[in-house]
């Protein structure tokens, strides 16, 4: 997933097509000198859909699109015949895609299933036609109605990457080294911070032929849940993922003191992340001594699992996974 190409914020005009006016027509016929009215109804307008494709990862494809516009729908005819239907306009999203109100910024639902179609903006009913105003006292209505008009919006789109695991940690945590050590993706790795830019994903290989998704989530700083850095931009990322898996590593001065900044920083930017399971993991282990480890060990915040790895060296590796496997399929219990 390059970099260049990874767009998970798009914001677009759409507007589904006007129904088609109803018809104003009386049955005229050879050897019929008065016939009654026959005007059928306008086809309703185009509906503005969302469609969820699990082969897309990005919103680039919207990216140029700032506006789109379902067709209208034709006018009825004589013969009681019904105008067409608009041609409705489909949009494919990734899954995990969130539509909001550009205004009110109110989330309107989201995508979250392969297939999945959700109607955006509904196209405006067609009209009827004036075969429907006739009466006993009315035989011949010289009405029809116009087509509903279509609706107009300003559409927020944001992905939210679907993972079971989430990886949180500060720049240079060893995140990307990690992904790149259990699965087959290959995101960017060196050694300064921000090397990773864009949420990477991973399908990590389990026992059995069993397998879970893991989300390298670009690296958070302290103040990221009021912008600065990398920012918001990513944070929402977390909220997809079932657990979250803090790395810090063995180089830090303060395990504790890091671990706790990084869970005040999605505290702040939404509280119920503190609802997820979550699994501190020290990385960079492999550059300590016995009793190095042994010092640190003392320090691990109580109350939550932990337990040493090295990427390098695979040392921790599997027992990792078992961990992660176990809070996935047993929630209450990891």
């Amino acid at each position: 997933m390059a970099s260049s190409n990874f767009i998970d914020y798009v914001k677009i005009n759409v507007k589904s097509g006007s129904g088609g006016a109803g018809s104003l027509h009386f049955r005229r016929e050879k050897h019929v000198e008065k016939g009654g009215p026959d005007g059928g109804d306008g086809g309703r307008g185009g509906h503005v859909i969302l469609k969820g494709s699990s082969q897309l990862w990005t919103l680039l494809h919207l990216k140029y699109t700032k506006h789109i516009k379902a067709f209208d729908g034709k006018g009825g005819e004589g013969g009681r015949r019904t105008g067409a239907i608009g041609k409705d306009i489909t949009l494919e999203v990734p899954l995990g895609t969130v539509a909001r109100d550009a205004e009110t910024g109110e989330q309107l639902f989201e995508i979250t299933e392969d297939g999945q179609e959700i109607i955006l903006l509904k196209g405006g009913r067609g009209g009827l036609g004036n075969d429907h105003f006739k009466s006993a006292t009315n035989q011949t209505p010289q009405h029809a109605q116009r087509g509903e008009a279509g609706l107009e919006s300003w559409v927020i789109l944001e992905l939210k990457v679907l993972a079971d695991v989430g990886l949180v940690g500060f720049p240079n945590a060893g995140k990307s080294t990690l992904l790149a050590a259990v699965s087959a993706a290959k995101p960017e790795i060196a050694d300064y911070p921000f090397t990773t830019l864009v949420p990477n994903l991973g399908v990590v290989a389990y026992r059995d032929y069993k397998s879970f998704v893991m989300a390298d989530i670009p690296g958070i700083i302290e103040g990221a849940s009021q912008g600065k850095g990398l920012g918001l931009r990513f944070l929402r990322h977390i909220e997809r993922n079932s657990i979250l898996l803090f790395l810090v590593p063995a180089t830090s001065e303060d395990v504790n003191a890091e671990y706790e900044t990084l869970l005040n920083e999605l505290t702040i930017y939404n509280p119920s992340l503190l609802d997820k399971n979550r699994i501190l993991a020290i990385s960079k282990t492999d550059i300590l001594s016995e009793e190095e480890r042994n010092d640190l060990a003392k320090t691990i915040p109580a109350g939550i699992p932990h337990l040493f790895i090295s990427s390098v060296t695979q040392e921790g590796i599997e027992q990792l996974k078992d961990r992660i496997w176990n809070a996935i399929n047993n929630p209450l219990s990891a």
